[in-house]
């Protein structure tokens, strides 16, 4: 779950549908600067289902009773992480198979980026488990692609490692604007037409629920993109979990939107 502050309370915005946020981003993606991706339509749809794994857990989220809030998914523990990772690509192998390969892709991709995960002995373990298991996933799933003439040149190195860098890059970029945090903001390696590049992220205006935020270099085809999703508002702390739940599963939600503009 994400969390984002507002004059109102806190907004908390679930994983899936963050990941539809990505989903959104991805349709409008590409340009002469930054390129086409292939293929489109399964990298679209694993870009809007890479969080499928938060399915379960976002159905019944757990209290931190440390802040009164549900959990934020950074503040969860590594085991807990795990188990949600390791049952995305069951989930999400229902949608396709290269679609769950970017699932199963972009969940290593954390653990190799992240790795906060090694403040212990047994964290480490774990992760690197989960590690192990998914990589000969991905091998055997990348085999099985590959005598698919469909999909024979979409598994090929540099398009898979491109297409992966789009979901983390989509992620990325979903998660700044759900958190809608002030200042200015930096993605790193986003792949473009022959290379890769930095984003600059700057906040604009900030209306009670409406954001408008400039990017630099610009990655879209149309000139200003508008984005529509959606949070459920906390007006106050719990103590209790099936208070916290009742709450969130009350007429509490909101309605967001962020326009992006070149800077």
């Amino acid at each position: 779950m994400l969390h984002r502050l507002s004059k109102s309370g806190l907004i908390c915005i679930t994983q899936p549908h963050h990941a539809w946020l990505s989903g959104q981003l991805a349709q409008a993606w590409g340009n002469e600067l930054f390129g086409e991706f292939t293929p489109k339509e399964q990298v679209c749809l694993g870009a809007q289902q890479h969080d499928i794994g938060w399915l379960l857990w976002e159905q019944k989220p757990t209290l931190n009773s440390q802040t009164g809030y549900p959990y934020k998914f950074t503040e969860l523990p590594t085991e807990v992480h795990i188990d949600i990772w390791s049952g995305a690509k069951q989930l999400a192998f229902t949608l396709g198979r290269y679609v769950t390969l970017l699932v199963s892709l972009h969940g290593t991709g954390l653990y190799e980026r992240f790795t906060s995960w090694q403040n212990s002995a047994k964290s480490t373990q774990l992760v690197q488990n989960f590690l192990n298991n998914e990589y000969a996933f991905q091998k055997q799933l990348i085999d099985i692609l590959q005598k698919d003439e469909y999909y024979t040149s979409y598994v090929i190195p540099e398009v898979i490692e491109r297409n992966q860098k789009l979901v983390a890059t989509w992620d990325a970029l979903s998660l700044i604007l759900c958190i809608g945090k002030i200042g200015e903001q930096h993605i790193d390696r986003v792949p473009t037409s022959n290379g890769t590049t930095t984003l600059k992220l700057t906040l604009t205006e900030d209306i009670e629920y409406h954001q408008t935020v400039t990017i630099s270099p610009w990655p879209f085809k149309q000139n200003k993109i508008k984005l529509v999703y959606e949070g459920r508002l906390l007006q106050r702390t719990f103590s209790n979990e099936t208070a916290m739940r009742d709450a969130l599963s009350s007429d509490c939600w909101v309605t967001l939107s962020t326009t992006l503009i070149p800077e």
